[in-house]
């Protein structure tokens, strides 16, 4: 079932749509990178991909691979019920999928019709910014992007599709939230622009942390200027998120390693 430390799964490109496929390869793409950029839990948390032209139906990790060894052919289908609609052999290993990812991410897909993409995260720098009071601070360029984001408080492990209601409200039509106490989480119509979403919403999380930790006076900047500066990263006044990063972050990954189309 392995060798040289990788695991041998049959490829899946003959049993899906080519537009499936496609979401499975930059879906994978996404993992490998959330992992590369350092957000990753080892084999904790999750990035769900909608499969084109299936109503409610995504794609997810199977529990118990990490980020760094995903690939297009060991994603999960299941539907927004959480039924499995179909995986790949993995032999005795027989890895299903997390529930908690399961009730996040299938809460999203079934109201976020507009989400093609969600990702989770429990980073050092999320966790710690989860756990302020004060939520994000718009003290750099980078966090004024997010100067109007969901808050969702903590009620636990998120295992009781009771919680579903309060978490969407939370997100409402944001394309991101902080899970109090507990992580991050973003949302886009495509991988790329979430993955987009993310990697800023960590940069605004680290560079926050170390202001603080300063204990230096932070510099307050006009709330003209604040929203100002959010407008200009408005989709009115910009193209979309992950356009043009996308392509070129799959190129960074197939010089490190093509492993994640197969």
């Amino acid at each position: 079932m392995s060798n040289l430390g990788h695991l041998q799964i049959p490829s899946m490109k003959d049993r899906v749509t080519p537009a499936e496929w496609k979401a499975r390869v930059d879906l994978a793409a996404c993992y490998r990178l959330v992992d590369h950029y350092g957000m990753s839990d080892m084999m904790a948390n999750h990035i769900s991909a909608a499969v084109p032209g299936e109503a409610g139906a995504f794609l997810i990790n199977p529990y118990g691979m990490m980020y760094e060894e995903i690939t297009a052919s060991c994603l999960i289908k299941i539907d927004v019920e959480g039924n499995v609609l179909a995986k790949p052999d993995f032999g005795e290993l027989d890895y299903g999928i997390n529930k908690a990812g399961y009730v996040i991410h299938g809460a999203v897909h079934r109201a976020r019709h507009d989400v093609a993409c969600v990702i989770h995260t429990h980073t050092w720098a999320g966790m710690a910014l989860s756990a302020l009071e004060c939520g994000v601070l718009p003290i750099t360029q980078t966090s004024m992007r997010f100067l109007r984001i969901g808050y969702h408080d903590y009620q636990g492990v998120v295992l009781d599709a009771k919680e579903e209601a309060s978490l969407l409200a939370d997100l409402g039509t944001h394309e991101a939230l902080i899970l109090r106490n507990h992580g991050l989480l973003t949302v886009g119509k495509t991988i790329g622009e979430a993955f987009n979403w993310m990697h800023r919403l960590e940069l605004t999380a680290r560079s926050q942390l170390a202001a603080m930790a300063t204990g230096a006076k932070l510099v307050n900047v006009p709330q003209p200027v604040l929203k100002e500066t959010y407008m200009n990263y408005q989709p009115q006044t910009r193209r979309p998120y992950g356009v043009m990063e996308w392509p070129a972050l799959l190129r960074k990954l197939d010089r490190m390693d093509p492993g994640f189309r197969t």
